[in-house]
Order: C-alpha cells, then structure tokens, then sequence
C-alpha cells in the first residue's frame, strides 16, 4: 500500500513559501534598484559628482592683466567669426543682404578666406575659453587659488556675445525653418498639419531657404513659439533680415535668464557662480547655437532655469508655503510649463521640483500625489491657455518625433543601429539598419526613463538636490535620444554646471564642448573637401603663431600656484558680504560661495 506522508500540507505549503521567498526577493531588489532602499556600497552620484566649492580672494595684479588679455583674444575670435559668417555664415538663398556689395559682400566671393576666418575665430574663443577656466574653476583637481569675480566673468561674456550678436546665423538653418512655420501660423493655417512647400509653395522667398528635409515636415515646436513667431512674421512680413534679427532677440532674451538664473542655482547647490557661469554661460556650444545659430533652446533653457529658480526659492525657505512664498512656487511652476511650450523635454524639471515639495510635504506617497496634483495642474492650465490662446490648439503633440527622420551620430541608439548596420553590409548580410533601430532605440528609451524615475526617487529620498538630479536625466535622456543636436548638450550642461562640480563630470563636458564646437561648418552645410583643407591648414597656422605671440601675455603654459598668503585670505574672508535683509543678492567681486540649504 502507498505511504501516507506525515503531513499532507506541506507539498502544498512548501511551493506557497517558495512564492513568498521570491516575491520578497524580487520586491526587494526593485526597491534596491529604484534606490528607495539604498545600501549598495557604491557611493552615489552626488558624491561622485559633487562637492562645494570653498571661497577665494580675487585675481591679483598680473592675473588681472591676463584676463584682460584672455577678454581681448575671445574678443578678436566673434569679430572673426562675425566678418567671415558674411561668406561662411548660413546665408539665405534669397534676400541676402551682403550679396553684391563690393566691400561687405568679399567673404562671400572668397570661401576659402571665410571659411579660414570663421574657423580661426571659432578656435581662438574656445582656446580664450579654456584659459579663462584658469581664472573660473582653476585646477580641476583642487579648484583655484583665486577666482575671478562675476563682474568681470559678465564683462568678458558680454563683450563676446555682441559681435555674435549682429553676425548672420551660423552654424545652422533651423532660423529659417521658423520663420517659414510661423508665416504659416500667420496666415491662419495649420503648421503642425502641414510643412512650408504644401503651405507657402516651393517657390516662396522663406521656403527656398529652409533644408530640403524639412520643407514638406509640420513644425516640431510647442504653440508658444510660433505664437510669438507669428508676432514676428506679423512685423516683418517676408523680411528675411528683420525676422533673423527679431528671433534672435529672444534668443538672447534666453540667454538673459539663463545668466540670471545659473548663479543662483549655483549658490543654492554650494557652487561658486563664476564656475557655473563659465561652463554653462560662457560655453562656446551656447555662443556659437543659441547666440548666433538662433536655436529657441536658449528660451525654453531660460525659461526653465528661472523656473526652477523661483520653485526652489519658494520650496528652501523656512516656514509655510503661503503668501509670497506661495506664489513663487507657482510662478515657477508656471514658467517651467511655458518653457515645455517652446519644447517639451523642459517639462521634466517640472517632476523634480515636485519631488523636492514633496520631500519638504513629507516624503510620503499623500505628498508625492498632493505635489503632483498642484504641479501638474498649474502644468495643464497653462499649456491649455497657450494652446487656446494661439489659436494652434494641441496638435503640436503629434509632431514631436519629427527630428527622428535625422540620424545622428551623437545618439547612442542611433550610433549602434548604424554601427551594426554597417557591419551586416561589411560581412555580406545586407543592410539591417532600420531594423536595428527599431530595436535600439525602445530600449534606449527605456534605459532614460528608468534613470529618470531613480532620479526623481534620490530627490525624494534627500540624497540628491534637485537641480543635480535634473541634469543627470537630462543627459540621460539626451545621449539616448534618438536624434542628438551639439546644442542638446547644453539641456544637461547648463542644470550640471550649477550643481556638479567633480572632474568626473568637468573633464568629459570642458573636452566634449571644445571639440564640437571646432569641428562644425559654420553655414550649417557641407563645403568641398578641399575647401575644409585649406581652411584648416591655415587655422592651425594662424592660431600656432598667435600662442606663440601671446605666449608672454596669456597663461598659455600650467604653472604651479603659490597657496595664498594669511594676509590675502584675511583680506577675502573681510569683504564685504551683501546686506542680510537680502538672502537672493548677488555676492559680486568676492568670488564668494553662499551655499543654500537645500540637499547637495
């Protein structure tokens, strides 16, 4: 006869608890992975990342002399670049206002000399930024000895930014893809249903200038940018010049809130705001895309960096969030909306602030839900009003994936799908490209949000501030997108540079940002190879020989600096500090750091 087992309920409670093993497991390691219970031994990013930054007494005599000398190099460089751009510059195909001009109009007859100039410039106003960093963040190892301070960091900025200011577009078309789109909003169509050849014909003076690839694309662009371009195409009818300059005035309006806002998010995270300033203001991908490329980055960067501003602001201050302080969180939050109204990647910041309300609310599940209800809201609101308002309505939702047709070398996804299709055509299996792709980028995709979410997570759980968890998801995001720009960099760079003060992050955005910004055509096209040669040759020469000019006159050569002396710190530690009624002023001429109280 069969054995009767001694207990009948164990073959069936055994598997039951085998469950339970593995769903706690598996609970486990998903919480582990979100980082909501954190005890890996690996340090984490903010302290991989970040550090403070200590204060420093200001330059000396001869450090003056140097910066005055670094300002006039970079100063040299736009110039070049501003009168080479009138023959190598992104010129349109009609209504060019140089062409023809006897004096004005030699770049244009002479590519090789533009192109030489353009790019000679270029060069000599990364190199003028790479020694200014001398006199910003110093050795990148130990910081500097002393800073200089931010009215000198503005002066030098403005002076570089003024002939930028008044060159022709450089570097890209995409200016000419809004004034086409925005004529289309002008004349009451629709421009996220139809692209500038089906709107205005082919033949048109704004479509002729527009990339063949776009013409027949509807706009990618959020209902506040054509709204204000539609303003724009209002004043100036077909003027190509007035538009170029109209829209290059909010450009330069971004970048106005960009310098507003970057040192105070900088002094917020413990960072010095000259340092700040300097990688993300004074970058040479900022000067060359959002000044004189036009790119409407620079608004919706400023308009999210000030949101943030006035949202932590609002959220940092001790007391309730009532009154004024009420309202600066909704100002903020608001601002942040606009911006994802130019493009959207901007409304993610949106998250982070609400996770930082929701830390302060408690950071629980009812704060996280209470935060993002009243952010999320103010987000909704204000998108349906720029929606309604327009007149654009929410169709621009349906075209945000039209830069996909572009396949970027700077895309990770993009890179591997093209690599391996490559490869297949290479060993004789024939091109998989697209289907690598397909592939490739989802994954990405997914990879970005995970990081986002584990990004949002640190901000809730306090081992992140903010503004660093931001820029981390933004570079995320950026590397795996499936189309990467030069100036996408700048999404991620401009958060980081307030925040990441490590070498882990300096080295790789200080090297990535100089080389880009040298080996772009400056007419946002191709030249002749030769052409390319030629100019090249001649940079090298031109800016050889101006080290060597210079090489008495400008730090050119890394010295071991003297600790400064008791007097000296005594004399930086005695500055005069900014009025205490006044916690959000500006410590200008000290090189002083004023940590905020949120987490770093």
């Amino acid at each position: 006869m069969p054995q009767t087992p001694e207990n009948p309920d164990s073959s069936r409670v055994q598997p039951i608890l085998a469950a339970r093993v593995a769903l706690r497991h598996s609970a486990e390691f998903g919480r582990r992975a979100l980082g909501i219970d954190d005890r890996s031994p690996r340090p984490s990013v903010a302290a991989v990342l970040h550090g403070d930054e200590a204060e420093t007494a200001g330059l000396n005599a001869q450090e003056n002399a140097q910066l005055r000398g670094i300002r006039r190099f970079g100063a040299t460089g736009a110039v070049l670049m501003a009168v080479g751009a009138l023959g190598a510059g992104a010129q349109p195909v009609l209504q060019n206002p140089v062409q023809g001009l006897r004096f004005i109009g030699l770049p244009a007859r002479i590519p090789s000399v533009a192109l030489t100039l353009t790019m000679t410039g270029t060069v000599m106003i990364v190199l003028a930024w790479l020694l200014l960093g001398r006199f910003a963040i110093g050795n990148l190892h130990s910081g500097p000895v002393r800073r200089l301070n931010r009215s000198q960091l503005d002066r030098t900025l403005l002076l570089w930014v003024i002939p930028l200011s008044v060159a022709p577009p450089m570097f890209s078309k995409d200016v000419y893809s809004y004034l086409a789109q925005s004529e289309i909003a002008s004349r009451g169509l629709d421009p996220y249903a139809i692209g500038p050849a089906g709107a205005l014909g082919v033949d048109h003076v704004l479509t002729r200038t527009v990339p063949t690839i776009w013409r027949d694309t509807p706009a990618p662009y959020g209902p506040l940018f054509l709204w204000m371009g539609r303003g724009i195409s209002a004043l100036t009818d077909d003027n190509i010049v007035a538009g170029i300059f109209l829209h290059r005035l909010l450009a330069l309006a971004g970048v106005a809130m960009i310098v507003w806002a970057l040192p105070r998010l900088a002094r917020r995270c413990g960072v010095a705001e000259v340092s700040a300033l300097w990688l993300g203001a004074a970058n040479p991908l900022l000067l060359f895309h959002l000044v004189a490329g036009i790119h409407n980055e620079a608004l919706m960067l400023g308009l999210m960096l000030a949101g943030i501003e006035l949202a932590l602001r609002s959220i940092e201050r001790a007391g309730p969030i009532r009154g004024q302080s009420l309202l600066l969180l909704l100002s903020g939050a608001a601002l942040i909306a606009l911006s994802s109204t130019i493009k959207i990647p901007s409304l993610l910041a949106l998250g982070f602030v609400g996770m930082a309300l929701a830390r302060r609310w408690g950071a629980n599940v009812r704060a996280v839900l209470t935060a993002a209800a009243l952010l999320g809201g103010v987000a909704i609101v204000v998108t349906l009003a720029i929606s309604t308002s327009s007149g654009l309505g929410i169709g621009w939702v349906h075209t945000l994936g039209t830069a996909n047709a572009v396949r970027s070398w700077m895309s990770i996804p993009t890179l591997l799908g093209l690599g391996t299709g490559l490869a297949g055509v290479l060993l004789g299996l024939g091109d998989h490209t697209t289907a690598v792709l397909s592939l490739t980028r989802p994954i990405a995709s997914v990879v970005a949000a995970f990081i986002t979410l584990r990004m949002l997570v640190a901000v809730l759980m306090g081992r992140i501030h903010p503004v660093g968890a931001l820029g981390v998801s933004l570079g995320a995001v950026v590397l795996l997108f499936p189309v990467v720009q030069p100036w996408y960099l700048l999404w991620a760079v401009l958060p980081l540079a307030a925040w990441a003060t490590a070498p882990a992050f300096r080295v790789p955005a200080i090297a990535f940002s100089s080389v880009v910004s040298v080996i772009l055509m400056p007419n946002g096209g191709e030249y002749q190879p030769f052409v390319i040669v030629q100019a090249a040759i001649a940079t090298i020469f031109t800016a050889g020989t101006l080290i060597v000019i210079t090489r008495n006159r400008l730090p050119w050569r890394v010295g071991t600096e003297p600790a400064p002396t008791a007097a000296a710190a005594a004399a930086a530690a005695d500055t005069p500090s900014q009025p205490a009624g006044d916690p959000d002023a500006e410590s200008r001429g000290t090189g002083r750091v004023t940590p905020g109280q949120g987490l770093r």
